[in-house]
């Protein structure tokens, strides 16, 4: 953070950019004015260098050949691993997870190798996981549970260079009854949602990260209503 301005960077927004995961950079913007801070918000698509300047770099979801293309132009550019090295946030979303990995094998079979910022391997699996998911994370990331929306095919090992995110109360997730890895502060999940409008406890956990200390309370009571209402959605699915 310089200046007192946090720079928060969409990452590739051209391309990964299926699912809405965008918005979770409006959250921690929000989130953040809201406590008197300034933040600002910039995409860096595919033909634009990505800087290593930036507090935190957001990936989102897509297909197998937009992942493919972003991993390639990632991998060709240092701007997303100085930023690690130096202690940026890096938070990523469905493919963003499978990018952030060591490797992951598209539904043609092809393997790539990802950026090595978590180590983790994606396989396809045998069936698409698609619905609502609830997650109990550690107390060192959280005490509440993650909510979100999973759309994917893929099925993530977490190494024992990263931990997992949580355990899957229901859904898929990672596909081995947990779900997301942790490296430091690159973190990545496959909730879609925004994940982190429908969970502000995992927002104020990456603004900590990146501010450098807890923020302040932010009391939102509907909110809370919308976490409640996933949550009871989720038990309703899982009782089918």
């Amino acid at each position: 953070m310089t200046d007192s301005v946090l720079r928060i960077g969409l990452v590739l927004p051209d391309i990964l950019g299926t699912y809405g995961d965008s918005g979770n950079a409006q959250v921690l913007q929000r989130r953040l004015q809201w406590r008197g801070i300034t933040a600002t918000v910039a995409g860096f698509d595919h033909g634009e260098t990505l800087p290593s300047s930036l507090d935190v770099y957001l990936l989102g979801g897509g297909e197998d050949d937009a992942q493919t293309l972003a991993v390639s132009r990632l991998r060709a550019r240092p701007g997303l691993h100085e930023a690690v090295a130096r202690g940026a946030v890096v938070f990523g979303v469905c493919a963003g997870l499978q990018i952030l990995g060591t490797e992951f094998t598209t539904t043609d079979g092809e393997r790539h190798a990802g950026l090595g910022l978590l180590d983790a391997v994606t396989e396809p699996g045998p069936r698409r996981a698609v619905g609502e998911v609830v997650v109990d994370v550690g107390p060192e990331l959280g005490t509440e549970p993650l909510t979100g929306f999973e759309n994917h095919r893929g099925r993530t090992r977490v190494g024992g260079g990263s931990v997992v995110l949580g355990s899957v109360r229901s859904g898929v997730g990672n596909g081995d009854g947990t779900e997301g890895a942790v490296n430091g502060r690159v973190l990545a999940t496959y909730l879609h949602g925004p994940v982190l409008a429908r969970n502000p406890a995992l927002a104020d956990l990456l603004l900590a990260w990146a501010l450098g200390t807890p923020p302040s309370a932010l009391p939102l009571p509907e909110v809370g209503s919308l976490r409640e209402e996933r949550l009871r959605a989720a038990k309703r699915g899982r009782r089918k």
